[in-house]
């Protein structure tokens, strides 16, 4: 799988570690943000990786700032994303079974490093359901192109 790793200035440290961890896991990864924490801003960084998810470029992606909402708000811009924010395992988790979530936003001021590397092992882990859920995604998709649900 290819995975887009990115962070603004919040989030730099966990970024890094996030980035380790999918690679641990064997999949290939694409890493983006600043190098240090100086501030950026975070929607250009959003974009960017929400963009590769979208078009394909990599398979989900995975975003870090000091909530995780400012980058979810953005990423979310993107046609095709489903960015989720997640604080836990369960979330994550339920993130992808239910809402198909292709990027994952991840709050840099409240998680570790070990807790941020446990809940991208579950998320990247976890598969779609589909059954009942397909159809809600699918009613998603319909307001994103400007349809009713």
């Amino acid at each position: 799988m290819k995975v887009s790793v990115g962070s603004d200035h919040r989030g730099v440290s966990q970024r890094r570690s996030a980035a380790q961890a999918v690679e641990d896991l064997g999949h290939e990864i694409f890493q983006t943000g600043p190098t240090s924490d100086e501030s950026c801003d975070y929607p250009d960084v959003a974009a960017l990786v929400a963009r590769r998810v979208a078009s394909g470029e990599s398979d989900r992606g995975i975003l870090i700032c000091g909530t995780g909402i400012g980058m979810a708000i953005a990423a979310n811009k993107i046609r095709g994303i489903r960015a989720a924010v997640a604080a836990d395992m369960d979330t994550a988790q339920l993130s992808r079974r239910h809402n198909d979530a292709n990027v994952l936003c991840l709050p840099g001021n409240t998680l570790t490093e070990e807790e941020i590397d446990e809940i991208v092992h579950v998320w990247l882990a976890t598969s779609f359901e589909g059954g009942r859920h397909q159809v809600r995604v699918d009613k998603i998709r319909a307001l994103e192109n400007g349809g009713g649900a």
